[in-house]
């Protein structure tokens, strides 16, 4: 009887000589497919680390623009951990997930302070510094210090799951230690950067989510995705996001060249940043309920309410509102201040300021 292509989806096997021939197909086709990235043309491990903290989340074009502005800026961890958080905050604006940023900036102080502005070369203890989780590690150490810790991300889950009918929801935190050890088990200890390298980008241009490449694939001789027709189940996800609506309605207050404004606090979206006055609703509000909100006292002049504009993150979607409201005297101007907890800032500052793209996009359009 013919001997089946897998064993059981929750304990994937190829033959050796398939593993084998995965893993040198991979690396041929890295060979003559690789991305010419600039993290790639070095193994500092400060600039390495930098860049995946910079992709969690992020695809390469999006980011690569905040790469060279952060290594333009501070060349080495030393000069990162020397700046002002709130420089750092500005600098990532527009990149999202500004927790990735206070973070980076942790973890470069600690680097800088407390290891002689290195970092580890091994993964446990790279796992110790802040905001370096499993997959960060493993880049870090394989690429940078040649160690073989394989990586697994969303496009390392695809390929795997793919190539070797791996069915393990990867909605659960257990499946991690499933493909972890696949990955282990075929990375090349010679090169384990390179094999590390390969398979991301293998899944980011050749084995992607929708559309996969199967025609022109290395891997479709034995590949069982491909040959059992299950590209588009593979991985296998059965949670979902729990994404919540949340209604912003900002006050916009103007006297002169001046704006209020107020840093956002911690254990919410955007902490560190700067925003208008809030008020939030759990539903859409009409416009007369809106003013009643922030403009219905004397001395106060609406200029103007803007359409909505919708935002989405990855657990939220957020439908903001701009109400721009003019101060007739600087009376009214400080008791607002005051009364809401806010702060005068002079445009120049304002633009400075670390902001949520959300507001800078509302600021370069309306006031700048």
């Amino acid at each position: 009887m013919e001997k089946p292509l897998m064993s059981t989806p929750s304990n994937p096997s190829i033959s050796t000589l398939e593993s084998e021939t995965f893993v040198n197909q991979l690396i041929s086709w890295y060979e003559h497919q690789r991305r010419d990235l600039p993290w790639r043309q070095t193994n500092d491990p400060y600039k390495i680390w930098l860049s995946e903290i910079i992709l969690q989340q992020t695809r390469v074009k999006q980011g690569m623009p905040y790469y060279l502005k952060f290594i333009q800026q501070y060349p080495t961890v030393n000069d990162l951990a020397d700046a002002p958080e709130s420089e750092v905050l500005r600098l990532w604006q527009g990149l999202g997930y500004y927790s990735r940023a206070r973070n980076l900036h942790a973890c470069a102080k600690t680097v800088s302070n407390e290891l002689n502005g290195k970092f580890p070369s091994e993964f446990e203890s790279l796992l110790k510094l802040k905001g370096i989780g499993r997959y960060t590690a493993a880049a870090i150490a394989s690429i940078a210090f040649n160690k073989p810790s394989a990586v697994v991300d969303g496009n390392v889950y695809r390929v795997l799951s793919r190539v070797f009918g791996i069915e393990d929801d990867i909605s659960e935190a257990k499946t991690l230690k499933v493909f972890e050890a696949k990955a282990n088990s075929l990375i090349d200890k010679k090169a384990p950067g390179e094999f590390n390298q390969a398979i991301m980008d293998f899944g980011a241009m050749q084995c992607t989510p929708k559309s996969p490449a199967c025609a022109i694939c290395p891997m479709s001789t034995f590949c069982y995705a491909f040959n059992t027709g299950k590209q588009d189940k593979l991985p296998v996800k059965t949670k979902k996001v729990k994404v919540r609506n949340r209604y912003f309605y900002y006050f916009i207050y103007e006297y002169g060249n001046k704006l209020l404004m107020k840093e956002r606090g911690p254990k919410d979206v955007w902490q560190g940043l700067y925003d208008f006055s809030l008020f939030e609703s759990t539903e859409s509000l009409s416009e007369e309920a809106i003013l009643k909100e922030g403009a219905n006292q004397q001395g106060l002049m609406v200029m103007d309410i803007s359409e909505e504009v919708k935002h989405v993150l990855t657990h939220q979607r957020i439908f903001t509102r701009f109400v721009r409201v003019k101060v007739k005297d600087l009376g009214n101007f400080e008791s607002l201040s005051k009364s809401k907890s806010l702060k005068a800032y002079e445009l120049d500052e304002v633009q400075e300021l670390p902001k949520p793209i959300l507001i800078q996009n509302y600021l370069q359009k309306e006031i700048f």
